[in-house]
């Protein structure tokens, strides 16, 4: 099939699925890349007692609070870049920069 076939099918909602290798399929940025980070042994400690509390490995407690902690920093930080975007518009505006569209 065609690209422009299948971009057609695609964008008119028909079922295109059958058409892909899932076999081949990636999720792309979640390759595993091995780290090493040293911790000291009282915060390695409140690490295991917190995983076994929850029921989960040491790993996976520590994916899990990095991933909250980074989601909240990107939704911060996000917010901070469109609340200064528009603080520049509206100074732009109110020097007749840019135009009120």
């Amino acid at each position: 099939m065609k690209a422009k076939t299948f971009d057609r099918k695609f964008d008119s909602g028909e079922k295109i699925v059958d058409q892909l290798d899932l076999s081949k399929a990636r999720r792309i940025g979640t390759d595993a890349k091995r780290v090493n980070v040293d911790f000291p042994a009282w915060m390695v400690d409140s690490l295991d007692r917190e995983a076994r509390r929850l029921g989960v490995t040491r790993q996976s407690l520590i994916k899990l609070w990095l991933a909250e902690k980074l989601d909240v920093v990107t939704r911060t930080v996000e917010t901070s870049v469109d609340h200064e975007h528009e603080r520049r518009i509206d100074d732009l505006r109110r020097h007749r920069i840019v135009d009120d569209r």
